[in-house]
């Protein structure tokens, strides 16, 4: 399947048992990963969940998922280098469970091209669920003008318009009328628990469709009071969302258009069941990730031996650049010693390589250890170069009129309201930057003068005015000084969150000229340090054979002839 499909996700809000998880759309892009929205899409997303290994369905609704993110944090401490050691690397670990097992090369069939297919897609879904606290599903339907949407309203509207035909024979004709009975009284007995016996035999009893197809022999059906039982147990069931939806059918006379809308609005119940499973579940999915996406790795990487080559040639380039930095500083420094072979920290190597990725070209593919937060890094780098432009926007302006904004106190929240929305996307291909910043430069020339003659001060001369903005328009070239120096001291802020033990506990020093976006900072910091710390996590194992192989060559080869001569 395209990686390109995206699946719309929206959350539908509410308190009741059947309602979804909270009131905000989401969109959620995924790698294999394609929802067409509607009833099928929510029956498989329940069965998937219920599947997953290790997860049972929850007891009562008592427990909150409101902690998961703060659980994903604190149980995904940085490793320190001593645990990395050569010592570590060298080591025998084919005998722990956790450690990847290497396959031979092979020709794979159609039949485990599929299995690989699914892996992945289960893969993707059960770190979404988990680690995405808005991920819900909604209903899409096709564009109305689109060739699938004409497609669709032709099919529905025969079928209805049959259904009223047959209903207005004289004698009626009830036997897709009795089929539509059938298939919502199995729908209503779906929503119902384990417990509720009175109401699954009331369902049983009155849409028994043995008898409906009696009294039709007889000309006797009742389909208003059948449908009418029918809402008014829609009501019972429904999310307090669904209640002017009821509404509307109790008003509905037209029996045909009125078993139309219970349908339709029996789909909707089914994506607020399947929310409610999700949020149900995460609790037990959470517990269980680590291993079961692990494992669902591992299962891919039997399946296909070339799923770690991207990952190989990611941390390879960043085993590159080390070694080009570590020769910089050798050049530089007169009495260092050339011939010794340097001494690469492996968790310096990975930290750098997850650095990396908060300016990845989106054009390349991503590694595959990282696609199931390609689109939560993606969003991150796009937010980081916001904050990029607004600190060097907040650098010019303090470092060339400095002294007419030093009272004003609120000055640097004033500068991100002008600046947010005039950025508000930026990283789109027809966004126009350079119209963007002289919009910002004007607006900050008004503020700044506006304060001055509030205060009786002289506002600032044409020539100060044009010099500010068109440093603030310069920003858009690409070997900007500036614009290099608050790059790199965000670089500098992200590797050192990366190098604490717990960043929950404190904060890195924010670096010089980043104080005007440091609550932006922090906020962006801890949602990047969450996902590089549950990556290490669950994908340490198989980091560690690559950087064996890349960092330890000779060890790595003995230990492949040792297993070799003792086979």
């Amino acid at each position: 399947m395209s990686r390109g499909v995206s699946a719309g996700l929206r959350c539908l809000g509410g308190c009741h048992p059947l309602c979804g998880v909270g009131g905000r759309e989401v969109v959620y892009t995924g790698p294999w990963l394609y929802c067409p929205g509607g009833a099928a899409a929510a029956a498989g997303l329940v069965y998937f969940v219920n599947k997953v290994k290790g997860i049972r369905m929850p007891l009562n609704d008592d427990q909150n998922s409101d902690s998961d993110s703060s659980r994903l944090s604190e149980s995904t401490a940085s490793s320190s280098d001593s645990e990395y050691s050569r010592q570590s690397f060298n080591s025998d670990s084919s005998s722990k469970p956790s450690s990847p097992a290497s396959s031979p090369p092979k020709v794979i069939t159609f039949d485990e091209l599929m299995a690989t297919t699914r892996n992945l897609s289960n893969w993707t879904l059960a770190h979404e669920i988990a680690v995405n606290a808005n991920f819900c599903i909604k209903h899409e339907d096709y564009p109305q003008n689109s060739f699938a949407g004409t497609v669709k309203q032709i099919v529905h509207k025969a079928f209805w318009d049959h259904l009223e035909s047959e209903l207005n024979e004289d004698p009626p004709e009830y036997k897709h009328a009795i089929k539509l009975f059938e298939e919502i009284k199995e729908i209503l007995l779906s929503f119902l628990t384990p417990g509720a016996n009175r109401i699954h035999n009331q369902i049983c009893e009155v849409l028994d469709t043995d008898l409906i197809r009696q009294q039709a022999e007889h000309n006797a059906v009742d389909i208003p009071g059948l449908a009418n039982y029918i809402i008014n147990t829609m009501g019972k069931l429904c999310a307090p969302i669904r209640d002017n939806d009821i509404k509307q059918l109790k008003a509905t006379d037209n029996i045909v258009e009125l078993l139309r809308q219970i349908f339709r609005v029996l789909d909707l119940m089914k994506m607020d069941m399947a929310n409610y499973t999700i949020k149900s579940l995460r609790p037990y999915l959470w517990h269980n990730l680590v291993d079961y996406e692990r494992t669902k790795f591992q299962e891919i990487l039997e399946e296909t031996p070339s799923a770690l080559n991207l990952t190989t040639e990611w941390i390879k380039e960043s085993i590159e650049d080390e070694l080009s930095s570590i020769s910089d500083e050798s050049s530089s420094s007169p009495g260092a010693d050339s011939s010794s072979k340097p001494i690469i920290s492996p968790t310096l190597v990975l930290n750098n390589g997850y650095l990396k990725l908060l300016q990845w070209d989106y054009c390349k593919t991503f590694p595959e250890t990282l696609i199931t937060d390609e689109v939560r890094l993606q969003e991150l780098r796009e937010k980081l170069n916001q904050l990029k432009v607004i600190a060097c926007v907040s650098l010019i302006t303090n470092n060339m009129v400095g002294a007419a904004i030093a009272d004003v106190p609120d000055f640097a929240d004033q500068l991100k309201r002008i600046s947010f929305p005039l950025l508000e996307g930026m990283n789109k291909k027809s966004f126009d930057l350079k119209e963007a910043l002289n919009a910002i430069g004007v607006q900050i020339c008004s503020t700044v003068n506006k304060s001055l003659s509030e205060r009786g001060l002289p506002t600032l001369s044409e020539e100060m005015q044009s010099n500010l903005m068109g440093q603030i328009a310069h920003i858009v070239e690409k070997n900007n000084p500036v614009c290099s120096l608050i790059d790199k001291r965000i670089q500098l802020f992200m590797r050192s969150l990366l190098a604490l033990p717990s960043f929950q506990k404190c904060m890195p020093t924010m670096p010089g000229g980043l104080s005007v976006i440091q609550t932006e900072m922090e906020f962006l910091g801890s949602q990047y340090a969450s996902i590089v710390n549950f990556n290490k996590k669950v994908y340490g194992p198989f980091y560690a054979n690559i950087l064996r192989k890349l960092l330890f060559p000779e060890a790595a080869m003995e230990k492949t002839e040792a297993q070799t001569s003792s086979n």
